[in-house]
């Protein structure tokens, strides 16, 4: 998936925090330092707080991501990390598990339909959808008739859903584009959807998105301004979650973790960073400016 990125842990002071490009990031930003304590941070996973790397079962977090979570959560009124993996998954990749300071931490993995709370250890989660099971001994017949592809192959997600990978093969935009049309029907045939992402196809059940976890979570905790952070085409639904809040006067921020594989992630962003990297120098600005 890519190439891994290279990072440096930071002992600097972190600078001061940038200025959105749009007068409504701008005010989102006034927000959440104005009223900390009613503003809730949201992030994405893999490409956000994880380096994008060639097989997902070797993301970590950036080494100095926990840190400046665990400095900034006590601040905000809370933080969750909003991915597609399985929450046990990113909270062991994340490293997020009995650090102090993340009382406030949620992960929220599969979209919101599972949900592991930092202050009890509790981890939440649904019966698997049945359609799964069916969708994964479907899918080495729906590759092969698609032609021999080297390289795609199967990440298999807790048995809540299987992604097809393409990055590994030797055209991956192409065998993205050849495959997602006999996946879309393998899903909608066993009642799942078809996530696209940074050339890998989600199989997964409807009904839940980044964007209805986060407005769920706004609303749980009562927060009055939000900061969301994403990378890829699975966070476009989170980013008009954002839009919809701004409509109903909850300011909000958008913040593309820079991809120049997801134009339309960064077009509709108030503020653009370099990657992991960059967001986990706007975690430290922010916590830092909140003293």
């Amino acid at each position: 998936m890519g190439t891994p990125e290279t990072h440096e842990t930071h002992s600097t002071a972190p600078g001061p925090l940038p200025v959105p490009v749009t007068p409504a990031g701008r005010a989102a930003l006034d927000a959440i330092v104005g009223r900390p304590r009613a503003a809730l941070v949201a992030l994405d996973f893999d490409g956000t707080l994880a380096p994008i790397v060639e097989n997902p079962q070797d993301a970590r977090a950036h080494p100095d991501a926990v840190p400046a979570l665990a400095a900034l959560a006590p601040k905000v009124a809370g933080v969750a990390v909003v991915t597609g993996r399985p929450a046990e998954v990113a909270v062991r990749h994340g490293g997020f598990a009995g650090v102090e300071g993340l009382g406030r931490l949620a992960v929220l993995g599969h979209y919101g339909a599972e949900r592991w709370d930092a202050r009890t250890g509790a981890l939440t989660a649904p019966e698997p959808h049945p359609g799964v099971a069916a969708v994964r001994a479907g899918l080495p017949h729906v590759l092969a008739a698609a032609g021999d592809r080297p390289g795609v192959w199967i990440e298999e997600k807790g048995g809540r859903a299987v992604a097809v990978h393409t990055r590994r093969a030797d055209d991956p935009q192409a065998a993205f584009d050849a495959l997602r049309g006999p996946l879309t029907d393998l899903a909608t045939r066993h009642g799942l959807i078809v996530e696209p992402g940074r050339m890998v196809l989600e199989l997964r059940p409807p009904g839940m998105d980044k964007g209805v976890a986060l407005l769920d979570h706004v609303r749980e905790t009562g927060a009055r301004s939000v900061l969301y952070a994403g990378d890829d085409l699975g966070d476009l639904p989170a980013f008009a979650a954002v839009e919809k809040l701004r409509a109903d006067g909850v300011p909000g921020l958008l913040v593309c973790s820079g991809s120049t594989e997801v134009g339309e992630l960064a077009e509709r962003a108030d503020l653009v960073v370099d990657g992991p990297a960059g967001v986990v120098r706007l975690l430290r600005q922010l916590a830092a400016q909140l003293g």
